[in-house]
């Protein structure tokens, strides 16, 4: 589920690596003000990491790990956070897929930060579903993912051929349940990979693409699937935006024209990305 993925990569990502050595009632406003201003330089996934902390103190507090109402989180404040959506025109689009190529042919990122990459371009997925994928929820003959999904029961990420050639070219890692499992050590052995900062730092530098979060490879997607003339209801399908309220709205969907639009939308993103035509 989103919310246990947002709660690991906080914990495991950020405040262990910070606050890790001290024990919880130790923690203090320094501490928690020195996390927060650490990461100051991504607002939304500061105040994300400061509101998981300040859970994590509210309950060692009810627990007699700390004494109760002593969380040192309260009136820390939050960064600005500034709603905005970045779209990739079709020459941002090249200079990306140029950089992964770049980027595979010299070994300058790991190569599964590139697949991740890819993946997310061609599904529209968001980051952390890629990241925490685990073979067992892949149909490769379905052409799908199956994702879990807290809110809705299983959520299904179609596979466009691209995507689908991908994962039968990707190797299984022995021992490892995750389609990229992460080189942690510790905790963070045999668990899946968290973050894509450095090699995407990487791209955005290489690809002349400053302002482009990953998040944004989203929002790319949908305007692509916009210019191919897709319906709002059969985009907000392949996106999986599935919430009670829009469920129904979508029902009446059937499998096939989603996977035309699917395979519609990767084959103008498949082409962007891909190697010149000699």
């Amino acid at each position: 589920p989103a919310t246990v993925r947002l709660y690991r990569l906080a914990i495991d990502s950020h405040i262990r690596s910070l606050l890790g050595a001290l024990a919880i009632a130790d923690v203090s406003r320094a501490d928690v003000v020195r996390l927060h201003h650490r990461l100051r330089a991504t607002p939304v996934l500061a105040n994300r990491v400061l509101a998981v902390l300040s859970k994590l103190l509210s309950w060692a507090g009810d627990q007699g790990y700390r004494p109760a109402s002593s969380n040192p989180c309260r009136g820390v404040e939050k960064y600005k956070e500034e709603s905005r959506r970045r779209y990739l025109s079709p020459s941002e689009l090249k200079r990306l897929g140029a950089a992964l190529r770049i980027a595979e042919r010299y070994d300058s990122i790991p190569p599964s930060a590139i697949t991740v990459i890819r993946l997310l371009l061609l599904t529209g997925a968001r980051v952390g579903e890629i990241l925490s994928l685990r073979w067992s929820d892949v149909d490769l003959t379905g052409g799908a993912l199956r994702l879990p999904d807290s809110k809705s029961g299983r959520k299904t990420v179609l596979l466009p051929e691209p995507a689908v050639e991908m994962l039968h070219a990707w190797p299984r890692f022995a021992g490892s349940p995750f389609v990229f499992p992460g080189e942690g050590h510790g905790n963070r052995k045999g668990r899946h990979r968290v973050s894509l900062a450095d090699p995407w730092a990487w791209v955005r530098r290489r690809a002349r693409l400053a302002d482009v979060r990953l998040h944004d490879l989203r929002h790319a997607y949908a305007s692509v699937a916009v210019s191919n003339g897709q319906t709002l209801p059969v985009i907000g399908a392949l996106l999986g935006h599935t919430q009670a309220a829009t469920t129904q709205r979508y029902a009446h969907l059937m499998d096939d024209p989603l996977r035309v639009a699917s395979d519609a939308t990767a084959a103008t993103i498949s082409a962007a990305i891909s190697r010149r035509s000699r």
